[in-house]
């Protein structure tokens, strides 16, 4: 008897484990948790502030008096404050662009604000934007220009470190940095010195100072520029690049950077930066874009895979206009709007497979961040069917892959039924990642599928809706 209890015992532990679902495993490059951390900021904030701001240059040459830089107004607190209202969740600073000039007191350089007459060269940018960040719980970050017109050093192997000890003052003297902005300028212009970068003893550095900090380049390591300066990511845009045969200011093409790599071997996700006006700097002369404008930016940026880094640039005060910031509200309060109600709600929602029962397509109705559907393993394509309780108007679908297991969707299309019972197909597109907004027509019906033809491993949804946008024109 004893031994048959025996027996059954191990026979049930056999079967037990067996019964136990295996986890699917990610697939290809995969993001780290500061990489998915920083992807769900969704919107930051750029502020190019500098002599630019008050010599009306783009570009300055670095021969700009120190004096002229006097922001006698400025208010760090006012730029968290407008940042909040945007829904934005961190602030980009240009702590040091191509001139050179410096926004704190640096020890490398004598063109800072050590040497102007704001606040008696007592005077310190970054001192002051990052304590009022972490008063205001946004997220600090830092631009620091490679390219230096100003440095006498520059165009020699000495200038590297001098700009990696300018790097250490940055990153070692104000909190916690969310991002290390590089720009790969490198002497442009007529006459310019070049500089052989040492981009090795530079993103050391900063991994060294800063380990969480997302490194941007043309070609990250920890996100890539989007390749344009519109705010626009490709329609397809995958977050992986073969990033090893590039190097910043040497990226990939233009069409390459905005649409990433299909199979990519590095997780480089996309940052799409744009400006709020139509130069970088403040122009007394120029005025925001429309809510409308920046709602397609939104939708050709968050809404394709990418992080939207929008410069909103302070003024001669030292403050954000008043039309900027009343912009930023009317964009957010457009946004808040348009994705307050998600007309899936109450849907039935069915999958025509899945890996298993804890990776059923209904999990991604529970707003459970570790529910998420997967189809059957070695299935690569799928068929998500949605119900409504009742005939409902929509134009946009939301999707969201699980990208901790890698990017995977490479090919669906969006189908709806119509009156007669007849399935009609309203999209055709291509990759999904951390979160894809689809245009649709302005429908109106009940049922609808999605219909996944083509994924690189088995698919992943961690979330689906839909929205009625009834503020901006639908293409």
């Amino acid at each position: 008897m004893q031994g048959l209890k025996i027996f059954l015992a191990a026979a049930f532990t056999l079967v037990f484990y067996a019964c136990q679902e295996k986890a699917p495993q990610p697939y290809g490059a995969i993001p780290t948790t500061s990489q998915i951390e920083w992807q769900k900021m969704e919107i930051n904030m750029f502020c190019h502030f500098g002599p630019n701001t008050f010599t009306g240059e783009e570009w300055g040459n670095g021969s700009e008096e120190e004096d002229i830089f006097n922001p006698i107004g400025l208010d760090c607190r006012q730029w968290v404050a407008v940042a909040k209202a945007a829904g934005m969740k961190g602030i980009i600073i240009t702590a040091k662009h191509h001139d050179g000039f410096c926004l704190w007191p640096s020890r490398e350089s004598d063109h800072t604000v050590k040497e102007s007459q704001w606040r008696s060269g007592s005077g310190d940018v970054l001192r002051e934007l990052s304590e009022a960040c972490r008063e205001g719980g946004v997220k600090f970050g830092v631009y620091v220009s490679p390219w230096d017109r100003n440095a006498t050093t520059y165009g020699t192997a000495e200038y590297n470190q001098t700009f990696a000890r300018t790097l250490r003052e940055v990153l070692c003297n104000y909190g916690e940095v969310f991002e290390q902005w590089f720009d790969g300028a490198n002497g442009e212009g007529q006459n310019g010195r070049k500089q052989k970068y040492d981009w090795t003893l530079f993103n050391k550095t900063v991994c060294e100072l800063q380990p969480q900090a997302i490194v941007f380049s043309d070609v990250g390591p920890g996100c890539r520029w989007i390749g344009n300066e519109r705010g626009e990511a490709g329609q397809t845009c995958w977050s992986t690049i073969n990033a090893r045969v590039y190097a910043p200011g040497k990226g990939p093409c233009e069409k390459m950077l905005n649409e990433g790599e299909e199979n990519g071997n590095q997780w480089i996700p996309g940052e799409a930066d744009v400006s709020i006006r139509p130069s970088w700097f403040y122009k007394e002369a120029e005025h925001p874009k429309s809510v409308e404008e920046l709602i397609e930016i939104y939708y050709n940026s968050v809404g394709r895979n990418t992080v939207l880094l929008l410069n909103v640039p302070p003024d001669r005060r030292g403050l954000i206009a008043a039309e900027d910031s009343m912009r930023l509200a009317e964009f957010r309060a457009a946004i808040d709007n348009i994705f307050a109600d998600d007309l899936c709600e109450g849907a039935k929602i069915k999958a025509s497979s899945r890996w298993g029962k804890n990776y059923d397509i209904k999990g991604i109705q529970d707003n459970n961040d570790e529910s998420y559907w997967v189809a059957k393993k070695g299935m690569h394509t799928g068929i998500i069917s949605i119900e409504l309780p009742e005939t409902r108007k929509f134009n946009r679908l939301m999707l969201q892959e699980e990208i901790r297991l890698g990017q995977r969707v490479a090919e669906f299309s969006v189908e709806v039924e119509a009156n007669d019972g007849k399935w009609h197909t309203v999209a055709h597109e291509t990759t999904i990642g951390y979160k894809r907004i689809v245009k649709l027509p302005n429908t109106e019906c009940r049922r609808i599928r999605i219909r996944i033809s083509r994924s690189l491993a088995e698919p992943t949804l961690r979330r689906v809706a839909l929205y009625n946008d009834t503020i901006s024109e639908t293409k």
